[in-house]
């Protein structure tokens, strides 16, 4: 469909959404849809909270000693 051509909504003609505004709405659909699976994802496997900013952390050989 071209700019030009754009559904009609209650017999009036609709204005054609610009590219930007096509990719904005997807984006927000994506990352609606990636926090669900997040979400689904940690129930399932029981991890709560969220992992800092560089990830998981390293053990000390101190705190793999001490348990």
């Amino acid at each position: 469909m071209s700019e030009e051509t754009a559904p009609q909504q209650d017999g009036e003609p609709t204005r054609p959404k610009g590219l930007l505004q096509q990719m904005e709405e997807l984006m927000a659909t994506l990352n609606a849809d990636l926090s669900a699976l997040n979400a689904d994802l940690r129930a399932a496997t029981g991890v709560r909270g969220r992992a800092g900013a560089a990830g998981p952390r390293a053990v000390t050989e101190e705190e793999d000693a001490a348990g």
